[in-house]
């Protein structure tokens, strides 16, 4: 069973005439894939983020998470999906201001009715496995731009989703700190976790085993680099 599926989704904006922002786009990640979906300014792939992580839902079509289809869902189904089995890492990091790495990961347990002490529990441990075992008491002024998105990453670990949905995830981080982030993702892929990578960076892309390239709504190209085992 595909971590996410999308099967034939298009999704229009009201205009004159009507703006066709994704156009019958099919695709299926594997649990255990990484995955990059670029294109440029316009392409697509911010919609179909916003879709993948169904903060948008589609014109026409379906997305499945782990084989349920989420059309059907109300908007409270539809936010339990996001809190469970999605996870969600922004150009912007979303870190609340005065708050510690600790309890800015622990908030990602939130909405699954985890107690406070385990969901504690849970960031120090998700905290670790970004480098940050250190700094779990810092708040977002006392760190770097790198660590910060580490602690956003680990937010996004810390209740096990599916997948994991990142939006440009270096675009607010220099050369080193985006080089950093790169490798603690593929590392994550390495261990099994499902990524997906919207870009326009094609630097950052060519470093990720499959490329789904967008334009003008439209899925072009599926490359897979990855190597057969006999």
């Amino acid at each position: 069973m595909p971590a996410l599926e999308l099967r034939n989704v298009s999704k229009q904006y009201a205009g004159t005439p009507p703006v066709t922002a994704l156009d019958g786009v099919s695709v299926q990640v594997a649990r255990g894939e990484m995955v990059a979906v670029v294109g440029p300014s316009g392409s697509g792939k911010s919609t179909m983020l916003h879709i993948m992580g169904t903060l948008d839902a589609p014109t026409s079509g379906s997305v499945l998470i782990e084989g349920l289809d989420t059309s059907s869902l109300d908007d409270d189904a539809l936010a339990a999906i996001r809190g469970r089995r999605v996870g969600f890492v922004f150009q912007r990091f979303f870190l609340l201001a005065g708050t510690s790495a600790l309890d800015n990961v622990a908030n990602g347990l939130l909405y699954t009715g985890t107690p406070r002490p385990q969901r504690r529990e849970a960031a120090v441990t998700a905290l670790d496995r970004v480098g940050l075992g250190a700094r779990i008491h810092h708040r977002p002024n006392e760190l770097s731009g790198g660590e910060m998105q580490r602690v956003a990453l680990a937010r996004a670990l810390v209740h096990r989703p599916a997948f994991i949905l990142a939006d440009e995830p270096t675009g607010n981080l220099d050369s080193a700190g985006s080089e950093a982030i790169i490798e603690l993702l593929l590392s994550l892929h390495d261990e099994g976790r499902t990524i997906i990578v919207i870009t326009h960076n094609e630097e950052i892309s060519s470093a990720i085993p499959r490329r789904l390239r967008m334009l003008d709504g439209r899925l072009t190209d599926d490359i897979d680099e990855r190597v057969s085992v006999p």
